[in-house]
């Protein structure tokens, strides 16, 4: 990629916002870490690595911050919360805005959304809120099914469901998280997970990267624990199959309004692409996707954190 311009000022004092208050704020934290030594690197020396909590309004206007790099994963700090918080503080913010923060966090509210644009594939499901009849619901979907908490991400409350008699069981782990259940027939295929940026009003799909996880799926052990899962970057599809699922993920993208950032996740068997959900604020630690799949489109990760810096803004 050709040299990427630096659009926010180095005077700026940028807050690497992390942390937070949901059930990925270790991750955050590891995160956040890494970005804050990027966009030190970077030469904006008046940056700081913030932990949010719930005083965090009244540290930002402390603090006297000009621009919030988000680098929070989860409840409030990837569903649209931190982001409004933001727009009253009149305070420029990278990654996606208050309605696509709000809409990608919900896998079944991101799924009706994408399903009205007739491109974009998607997997047979069923929505169970609590109380309603769990089997009465499911009862026109094929087994193994994939439950999974509505609002919730690194795969937190997910179980693979390989019978009728064990679906009760994950539906009652799911609910630990969230009141609200999505359940998906279980595809057996290939996991791939594709990046979206966004640079000098482009915006692009980073290369697919096709994951083998040495788990059955792709869960939280094998997401975060090095040597769990093997990378395939490129992903080793033709050159059809990769343009359908770049095309896909951008338009995946468009279609829920995201900005700046978002990785698409897929399973694909038999050549389909199928969306799984759309990630508005990825993961940026030294085993997380996007940072993999900028490198090696030449993008290291300095200037993948300069790229995502680059899309703050208010408004979104």
């Amino acid at each position: 990629m050709e040299n990427i311009e630096y659009k926010v000022s180095k005077e700026k004092k940028i807050a690497v916002l992390c942390g937070g208050m949901s059930s990925e704020r270790e991750v955050s934290i590891r995160s956040g870490k890494k970005c804050f030594e990027a966009i030190k690197s970077l030469g904006y020396y008046n940056s700081e690595l913030i932990i949010v909590d719930e005083n965090i309004a009244e540290t930002l206007k402390e603090h006297k911050i000009d621009v919030a790099y988000i680098a929070l994963h989860g409840k409030y700090g990837e569903d649209g919360c931190i982001q409004g918080l933001l727009e009253i503080l009149k305070i420029p913010y990278t990654g996606c805005g208050v309605l696509s923060s709000s809409l990608c966090m919900n896998k079944e509210y991101t799924k009706r959304v994408l399903s009205t644009n007739k491109d974009i594939p998607l997997i047979k499901s069923a929505f169970v809120k609590k109380g309603e009849d769990l089997f009465a619901k499911t009862k026109d979907l094929k087994y193994p099914l994939i439950t999974k908490p509505v609002s919730e991400g690194s795969s937190f409350g997910m179980t693979k469901v390989n019978k009728p008699e064990e679906l009760e069981n994950a539906y009652k782990e799911a609910l630990k998280f969230n009141d609200d259940v999505l359940i998906e027939e279980f595809i057996d295929g290939v996991f791939v997970t594709v990046g979206v940026l966004e640079n000098n009003g482009k915006t692009f799909a980073t290369e697919i990267l096709e994951i083998l996880p040495k788990t059955d799926w792709y869960d939280y052990e094998a997401k975060y624990t090095k040597g769990m899962s093997e990378f395939v970057l490129p992903a080793k599809f033709d050159k059809d199959l990769t343009e359908k699922i770049k095309n896909i993920s951008i338009n995946a993208h468009n279609t829920a309004s995201c900005s700046g950032v978002s990785r698409v996740d897929f399973m694909v068997k038999d050549n389909q692409p199928y969306v799984l959900e759309i990630n508005t604020s990825p993961g940026m630690t030294d085993t997380s996707d996007l940072p993999a799949q900028a490198s090696v489109m030449g993008i290291d990760y300095n200037n993948l954190v300069l790229l995502i810096l680059n899309s703050s803004g208010l408004n979104k």
